[in-house]
């Protein structure tokens, strides 16, 4: 017991001795549950909705308003052509589209049965799209039954009358609500997010906990040079990877890229470069691979696979929470694999994603270099 005693008065020696491991160890996983906490909402709000309205009559605005009254649905725009409206769903501007016909308000005043069409954007979570469904076919239930009453009271009979709508549900990219479909082109930017900034992040710590760093600091070489020729080796092997990933989505889970496949690829790049830049800045803080690799699962990973999109809507975050997600690199990665994969988006439509994955490439890069010159 003695021999136990010291070995773990020893261990609680050395996490003292090192304050900054100390204050990490105490303070992240505080930071991490406050952030994630209010992060994560499974309430499905404010929906972003667009509607074409051929109708143009008091019963269709009064059909759009009971669907925004309740809170769930959001209109956010109001197109004027079914073209116009899928394009929104394309671009993920929208999660919801309705569309209602020219004879809308004719047929509700002569008691006749009127369709109306609503399209889901698929590339959501599945059990999302299912409570989208659920929210339609409710609230269009609650619409039919009020204009049914309206309906018997003005004719003063109810066995003649049909149901006053109908609303027809087309679910868009993934109609069977397939979960391959939707995790494969999120799964491929975590995955190389995991690998590309684990790698990374240990590059200059092992260098320096090695003994090998005054070795590079005593030669010509300059700072950007060194971060280069530290993150070129692991770009290489997390194209590779990439290509990989691609083929084993294609084969074993019939994922196809519907859109550019070489955009893909070079925008693909751009984010793996990023996330280098993100590891070689973590590794040039830490003092120890103890302290990156902390640094770099609960700064970076657990956030981007919870804060990304992957799994949960960021339409409902908290401001503070929907802002550190917009400092990662996958979130915006995440909206270009999902785009051109599932959705088959065109790249000109993506650059509200692309602007900032090269924004914060560009960034993470420069503030790696920076940093190491401060500890010349």
């Amino acid at each position: 017991m003695d021999r136990l005693w010291t070995i773990i008065k020893k261990e609680f020696f050395h996490i003292w001795r090192d304050p900054r491991t100390l204050a990490l160890l105490l303070a992240l996983p505080g930071v991490l549950l406050v952030l994630l906490g209010y992060g994560i909402s499974y309430e499905s709000k404010n929906i972003p909705m667009a509607v074409v309205d051929f109708s143009k009559t008091d019963a269709s605005r009064q059909f759009v308003d009971k669907y925004t009254a309740s809170g769930d649905f959001n209109y956010k725009f109001d197109v004027l052509s079914t073209d116009d409206l899928l394009n929104l769903i394309d671009q993920d501007k929208v999660d919801v589209a309705l569309v209602i016909p020219e004879d809308f308000g004719r047929k509700v005043d002569t008691n006749e049965t009127v369709k109306v069409q609503f399209y889901i954007n698929g590339a959501s979570e599945p059990s999302e799209i299912q409570t989208i469904q659920l929210k339609l076919s409710a609230i269009s239930g609650i619409i039919a039954q009020e204009i049914l009453v309206e309906q018997i009271n003005r004719s003063g009979q109810s066995s003649d009358l049909a149901l006053p709508v109908e609303g027809l549900t087309k679910i868009l990219y993934n109609p069977d609500s397939q979960s391959q479909l939707f995790m494969i082109p999120g799964l491929i930017p975590i995955i190389l997010q995991v690998q590309a900034l684990i790698l990374s992040a240990l590059a200059i710590v092992r260098e320096r906990e090695q003994g090998t760093m005054e070795q590079l600091i005593v030669t010509p070489i300059k700072s950007w040079e060194l971060m280069l020729g530290k993150s070129i080796p692991y770009l290489v092997l997390s194209a590779a990877n990439m290509f990989v990933l691609l083929w084993l989505g294609s084969w074993l889970f019939g994922v196809e890229v519907a859109g550019s496949y070489w955009g893909l690829v070079g925008l693909s790049f751009i984010f793996i470069v990023g996330s280098l830049g993100m590891g070689v800045l973590i590794s040039n803080l830490a003092q120890s691979q103890m302290q990156a690799m902390y640094i770099a699962v609960f700064v970076v990973l657990i956030p981007a696979i919870i804060l990304s999109g992957l799994m949960y809507s960021r339409d409902n975050m908290p401001l503070v929470t929907y802002l550190y997600s917009e400092l990662l690199p996958v979130t915006h990665y995440l909206e270009i694999t999902r785009g051109i994969m599932l959705r088959g988006t065109e790249l000109q439509y993506l650059w509200p994603s692309v602007l900032p994955l090269i924004g914060l490439s560009i960034i993470y890069f420069v503030a790696s270099v920076l940093a190491f010159r401060k500890r010349l």
